[in-house]
């Protein structure tokens, strides 16, 4: 039986430790080869999937039922966008603290370690021309009814998502593995472990504050418990964390908000678009672990610079869904483009990213709920109306 990747992950970077202790300095660069090699190839293939997933991404949503589509994207792509702030708003006021506490991660310079050799692939596209592009031929697609393009850009989304299963995320083990092997030849490992932990359990704090204010405001729109709210919507919460997938979880999700009194129609649109749109839980986790590697490499930032990443992660985080790892590998082009990290801080994402992977999923389906309840609310009325109407011709 083939292991979970959040296993694989935790099983790298656990040898990684353990070989950096007595692995030669050849055994080290043949790795640090490897990598160097892979981030070659992740740099070209980070424009290739944000055109491959979020265009189609971005056509299949700009279809949809008029206003119901409208204010139900506004209000996932808000309380995305609200997560992640939070997040960042939290870590200033905390990750300093925990960072420096721990002390700083200097890398001595005379154990810099250099690959055997070599290879440049640059991308084709530049990230933010890839964006710009995607949104540009979604939206036209969307509205323009081209078939042929959407079928060519649905073929494509299938090859990317078919190379990131075969080949990146099968290869994301060896690749943290090579980071984990060279921090710790390096003196950096102890260090960055123990930031990790400690902001492992402000992030999980963080995703149950999320949805505690989510379903205070649903509870205020649709005057009802919203502890109540919350708790019929646990078994979703649950099955998330034992899935990591918010598709897989769409039929709980569905039948706990029609428990909350979401009429049919209602939750039978907003809950699976909303497992393509709301990605509250991944943002936030995405931004804490970016603002944190930022901390600990020196990277400077501002709540500009910021705000602008969190606001381009709620767009091209649409592609998400489905993909194995595919909130962090969306990511990785804002936080290439925007934040400057390089090939090693994207590695150290994705660990990090992948080690809370199923608690950010459930708190994003978990607040599919709310949502919901929320629509529910402001066109349940219009629904029963059309329906009682249909029933009588």
């Amino acid at each position: 039986m083939r292991l979970p990747l959040l296993l694989r992950v935790i099983i790298a970077i656990i040898l990684g430790i353990v070989a950096g202790q007595f692995l030669p300095m050849g055994g080290v660069r043949l790795f640090v080869t490897f990598n160097s090699v892979f981030g070659q190839f992740l740099s070209f293939i980070v424009p290739l999937i944000i055109v491959g997933l979020v265009t189609p991404a971005i056509s299949d949503i700009g279809k949809g039922a008029g206003k119901l589509l409208v204010i139900a994207v506004i209000i996932a792509y808000v309380d995305t966008v609200i997560a992640g702030l939070l997040a960042f708003g939290v870590g200033e006021a905390v990750f300093p603290g925990i960072v420096e506490s721990v002390g700083s991660v200097q890398v001595d310079s005379e154990v810099s370690i250099e690959p055997f050799f070599k290879i440049s692939i640059p991308p084709i596209l530049e990230v933010m021309s890839a964006l710009v592009f995607s949104f540009t031929i979604g939206i036209c697609v969307a509205y323009g009814g081209h078939k042929t393009m959407k079928s060519f850009f649905d073929e494509l989304r299938e090859i990317i998502v078919t190379t990131i299963k075969n080949a990146i995320v099968p290869l994301l083990p060896l690749y943290i593995f090579g980071i984990f092997l060279t921090m710790t030849h390096s003196g950096q490992v102890y260090h960055i472990l123990q930031v990790f932990a400690l902001i492992i359990l402000v992030i999980f704090g963080l995703h149950i504050l999320i949805l505690i204010y989510e379903f205070v405001i649903a509870g205020i729109v649709v005057k009802k418990n919203p502890f109540r709210l919350l708790y019929n919507m646990l078994p979703a919460y649950f099955m998330a964390l034992g899935t990591s997938s918010s598709a897989a979880t769409i039929p709980v999700t569905l039948r706990q908000a029609k428990k909350n009194g979401v009429p049919d129609s209602i939750a039978d649109f907003t809950i699976p678009l909303c497992a393509t749109i709301h990605m509250s839980g991944s943002a936030m986790k995405i931004t804490a672990c970016a603002l944190t590697i930022c901390l600990l490499e020196g990277i400077p930032y501002d709540f500009g610079t910021f705000l602008h990443f969190v606001m381009m992660l709620g767009i091209v985080m649409v592609a998400a869904p489905g993909v194995p790892g595919g909130a962090i590998m969306a990511a990785l082009a804002p936080l290439a483009s925007i934040l400057g990290f390089d090939a090693e801080s994207q590695a150290l994402m994705i660990a990090l990213y992948i080690a809370m992977d199923s608690f950010g999923t459930a708190c994003n389906v978990t607040g599919d709920g709310a949502i919901a309840a929320v629509v529910g609310k402001l066109f349940g009325k219009q629904t029963t109306e059309k329906t009682a109407l249909t029933d009588s011709e």
